[in-house]
């Protein structure tokens, strides 16, 4: 008897060593995925702001709440479902899904260039032209929603792609934690955003000159944070599609352009005493410039053409 219970001992230590490892696979998993689908969170967090800005004070954090809430609705009832599925029955379609994903973020980061080069404000207008606030509220909640919706699936299906050869129960767990992760970090970093300007105004009514002073310069701050974010969230948009995009077509057998940004990338690290930064930062580049041809080939068919042909 004692032997047997040893043993038990044993195999539920054993179990539980296991049971550990299982768990660190998977955060590392999640950590992975997540980190792979950062240049579309970046663009998200860039994003929403722009929802809420112009809009009472009063209303911010709750509208914000709200579009949270619908972001996490999103994910958990019927992006993650929907990815496993894809993985469980038809796991052929991550790649050619990735690289559909991958080419509608080039898509959005090109049209926003071009939307700033042409001088197109024809959302504003409309919602300038919106003179009840529950209204307005109601359709900026659900545009910034119906964006999200279209981010997250791409940061799922990215994330989805990294995690792919992983057991189903270990994919589940890794994407609810991305999801989780991901819509608690953007929207937390929105919220802190919007309100800077608050912030800055209330230290800069009261206190000391050193609290003013911050107070201050949180408030003019502002602006030229949402215009930083947006660069870079477009950037990062080009440098996350188009190297999706290289990923999905090196995995198809075509070997370009992958193959020279890796070649340019390894001879600029050679070249250049800080190492695998600079690999990183070339192919980044290169695949930034492949993600904005690729983009603006798709905008040019989606725009310009049209308007030829009327």
């Amino acid at each position: 008897m004692p032997g047997g219970l040893v043993a038990l001992l044993d195999d539920v230590a054993a179990i539980a060593k296991l049971a550990a490892a299982s768990l660190d696979d998977v955060a590392g998993a999640a950590g992975k995925a997540g980190a792979k689908a950062a240049g579309v969170v970046i663009d998200d967090a860039a994003v929403t702001p722009g929802y809420v800005v112009g809009l009472s004070p009063a209303r911010e954090l709750p509208i914000i709440g709200k579009i949270a809430l619908g972001s996490l609705r999103s994910k958990l009832l019927f992006l993650l479902p929907a990815a496993l599925l894809l993985s469980a029955f038809a796991p052929w379609g991550i790649m050619p899904l990735l690289l559909v994903g991958g080419s509608y973020l080039c898509f959005e980061a090109a049209e926003k260039l071009w939307e700033k080069v042409a001088g197109h404000h024809g959302a504003e207008e409309e919602l300038a032209e919106i003179t009840d606030p529950a209204e307005l509220e109601r359709r900026q909640v659900s545009g910034a929603v119906r964006t999200d919706f279209i981010l997250s699936g791409e940061i799922m299906a990215i994330a989805l792609g990294e995690i792919a050869d992983r057991p189903i129960w270990e994919e589940a767990i890794a994407l609810l934690l991305v999801a989780l992760a991901i819509t608690a970090g953007v929207y937390g970093v929105v919220a802190l955003i919007v309100k800077m300007d608050d912030i800055g105004l209330a230290l800069a009514a009261r206190g000391s000159a050193a609290r003013q002073a911050v107070g201050r310069a949180l408030v003019k701050t502002m602006p030229v944070l949402l215009r930083a974010l947006s660069a870079v969230g477009t950037a990062a948009m080009l440098w996350v599609g188009g190297g999706i995009v290289i990923h999905a077509l090196e995995s198809f057998g075509v070997s370009e352009p992958g193959h020279s940004l890796h070649h340019w990338a390894e001879v600029a690290e050679h070249a250049l005493p800080l190492g695998g930064a600079v690999n990183w930062a070339v192919y980044a580049a290169g695949s930034a410039v492949v993600g904005l041809a690729i983009g603006a080939v798709i905008v040019a068919l989606l725009h310009l053409l049209p308007r030829r042909e009327h």
